[in-house]
């Protein structure tokens, strides 16, 4: 009688053989890499995921790993995370620079550029306002503050950041505010990456550019062209490490900090979430009035660079990735997106604001501080101007925050707690300040293209016509 093992494939009914399963097993595995591979947006997911879990295995919750051993492995498994910030840095400077550059020279002439400045500031200005509003109104209504015991938190001194006394306190002479915005040293600001003197320095070289003879200015704006291609390449060769990069970021993070942490600050981390869910919106229904654009196909577009500005916590690191979004999938004219992206990158930080907003309220809340309807104008004010101009980097948004709460005499003891949370809530606020920028670009892309499409056609010199771009 034979035994199990040695009846034929076609004896076994409705079980695999071992070719079967390894086919099948092969068929799948060729599915899912023809899936993933020419999918960033999922790839990076996959990491997002997947770090998280690393995190947590490696993190203090667990208990699996001594702390000084998941220090290690989290500082190697970031690594590839570092090389992609350290890639971007390398070339955000001059890609800005040229982006902004050649973005202006390609404008169909100062009356453009004056329209897309005026509506652009106006656009940055009422949103990041509503965001510092939204954000105080939050936080007095749900009152996240109310649930921390400051007296059984930490002390400031175990803070890791400098004491109060060594920041740079924040100024609000406007006059001095505004003339400190032209750049004394534009080359030191290109070194030190700068990005406010080096997007006020490119504006004022492109708009003298679109003044000037073309052709006694050919020859740099080629340069620039040149310069701009070269960093795209560099930055083509860091996107290969994204969803590496991704995967060690999230296992560092969830790692040092720890679920527990996170969860202990619940309510005030979702009162934030709250506020930056509402802005979104806001964002969303801006482009469906002012842009003409379907909400939910203008969010399945931008998904990708979503997911990257998530993960990396940087407006410049995405930068871009936020032009070839802006470009290719939402089909905003090349010169409004090389000139709005790099813009928005360095001034439009309406997430920033909210997120500061509704700290100062809960730092108040723990502290027992009151203020009137003055001193909360006065707050929206401050964040609105603090918030323009701040670098687009991961944790710049605490510096800030710490300015200000000394400078209406909040006591900062309660940073220690807003820090353990400090990269989930950047990562958030990160997030949707990329999409006020495409939703920035739509709104002022479709205008522009439409004149654009109506601008006649021009003719040269030796009779080549030139086609607007659509």
């Amino acid at each position: 009688m034979l035994n199990y093992s040695q009846l034929s494939a076609e004896q076994k009914p409705g079980l695999f053989s071992l070719d079967q399963a390894s086919q099948f097993l092969k068929s799948l595995s060729d599915r899912l890499d023809t899936l993933v591979r020419n999918r960033l947006w999922l790839q990076v997911i996959i990491g997002l995921v997947a770090g998280i879990l690393a995190g947590a295995v490696l993190g203090p919750d667990l208990g699996i790993v001594s702390p000084q051993i998941a220090s290690l492995i989290s500082d190697w498994l970031a690594l590839p995370g570092k090389l992609f910030l350290g890639l971007i840095g390398m070339v955000v400077s001059i890609l800005v620079l040229a982006s902004i550059v050649s973005g202006l020279s390609k404008s169909t002439g100062g009356e453009q550029l004056k329209t897309i400045g005026i509506k652009f500031t106006l656009f940055v200005v009422t949103t990041t306002a509503i965001a510092a509003g939204l954000g105080i109104s939050l936080g007095l209504l749900i009152e996240p503050g109310s649930y921390i015991d400051l007296s059984s938190s930490k002390t400031a001194s175990e803070l890791p950041l400098s004491s109060p006394a060594d920041k740079p306190s924040v100024q609000y002479n406007v006059p001095e505010l505004i003339a400190g915005f032209i750049p004394q040293r534009p080359l030191a600001s290109l070194a030190q990456g700068e990005m406010l003197g080096i997007v006020i320095f490119a504006i004022l070289i492109g708009v003298a550019c679109t003044t000037a003879k073309k052709e006694r200015v050919a020859p740099f704006l080629n340069l620039m062209e040149s310069l701009l291609e070269v960093c795209m390449t560099v930055v083509q060769w860091a996107m290969f490490l994204a969803p590496w990069a991704v995967f060690g970021l999230m296992a560092q993070l969830v790692s040092k900090v720890g679920l527990e942490t996170l969860i202990g600050m619940g309510v005030y981390v979702l009162t934030v979430l709250l506020g930056l869910l509402l802005l979104l919106i806001t964002y969303l229904i801006l482009v469906l009035v002012f842009g003409k654009m379907n909400p939910l196909k203008f969010s399945s577009k931008i998904g990708e660079a979503q997911l990257l500005a998530f993960s990396t916590s940087s407006s410049a690191a995405v930068m871009p990735l936020t032009i070839k979004t802006a470009v290719e999938k939402l089909k905003v004219p090349e010169n409004i997106a090389s000139l709005v992206v790099p813009l928005g990158a360095t001034v439009n930080m309406a997430g920033t604001a909210l997120y500061q907003a509704v700290a100062i309220i809960f730092l108040a809340q723990m502290s027992g501080v009151q203020f009137s309807v003055g001193e909360l104008s006065l707050i929206v004010i401050t964040l609105v101007a603090s918030s323009i101009g701040s670098p687009g980097t991961p944790g710049v948004g605490l510096v800030i925050l710490g300015n200000i709460a000394g400078d209406f005499g909040i006591p900062t003891e309660g940073l220690v707690l807003i820090l353990g949370v400090d990269r989930i809530l950047d990562m958030s606020r990160t997030t949707v300040n990329l999409t006020g920028d495409l939703a920035a670009c739509v709104i002022l892309g479709s205008k522009a293209s439409i004149e654009e499409r109506l601008t006649p056609l021009e003719i040269d010199d030796t009779e080549t016509v030139k086609i607007p771009t659509l």
